[in-house]
């Protein structure tokens, strides 16, 4: 399954994430794949794409910055997953 995720830093907390980020702590954790990692240019926050069956892993990782960032994750479909269940839905 792919999971969304966009993140914050909690104010006062920019100093803190960027130690967190260079010491390599954002790193996914194992059997997750990150297809995608992107920070917003005004510093406020990101969003990441990625891939994986184990949603503790997903857990894990957030909770390794819960301290120092608001964290948001869901599951996401592709246009692919979700076109022949609107069809079946709003066939007419």
């Amino acid at each position: 399954m792919k999971y969304l995720t966009t993140w914050a830093a909690f104010p006062g907390a920019m100093s803190e994430c960027v130690e967190k980020f260079l010491a390599g702590e954002a790193k996914s954790e194992p059997g997750i794949t990150v297809l995608g990692r992107w920070h917003k240019v005004d510093l406020s926050g990101g969003v990441t794409i990625s891939e994986t069956d184990n949603a503790a892993a997903i857990y894990a990782g957030a909770a390794k910055w819960a301290d120092v960032m608001e964290i948001s994750i869901c599951p996401v479909l592709e246009d692919a997953e979700i076109a022949p269940i609107l069809a079946a839905q709003f066939k007419k």
